[in-house]
């Protein structure tokens, strides 16, 4: 049994900073790929960022040079620090593991506000 759990979440002010934790029940490393997507109100859910090793990590152009994901093999974690925050990266804020084969595990979500 697999589960992921999302947290950090809450409101935020614009040009602010925010982290998100992602927890895993079991071992971090049972997950070739960790990422994150996020879905805006009245939008499709879109992909955010992923991280497969500490040198092999890929972002969406709209949060390139703003977020940094990592994972913590030791604490069973993914993170997604979040810098220089703007209004559109408001959202509720998957995380997801890849295992083989082409199985995907999703957290509940946690909910980003980011105002003015």
């Amino acid at each position: 049994q697999v589960q992921l759990v999302e947290s950090g979440g809450g409101l935020v002010q614009a040009g602010g900073s925010m982290r998100l934790s992602c927890a895993a029940s079991g071992s971090i490393l049972n997950y070739n790929t960790v990422g994150w997507y996020r879905q805006a109100p009245g939008k499709q859910r879109e992909w955010v960022a992923r991280i497969i090793s500490r040198e092999s990590t890929n972002y969406a152009d709209s949060v390139k040079g703003r977020f940094t994901i990592s994972r913590d093999n030791a604490e069973n974690t993914m993170l997604l620090q979040m810098n220089s925050l703007k209004l559109e990266d408001t959202g509720v804020y998957y995380c997801y593991g890849d295992i083989p084969f082409d199985r995907r595990y999703w957290g509940q979500g946690t909910q980003v506000t980011v105002s003015s």
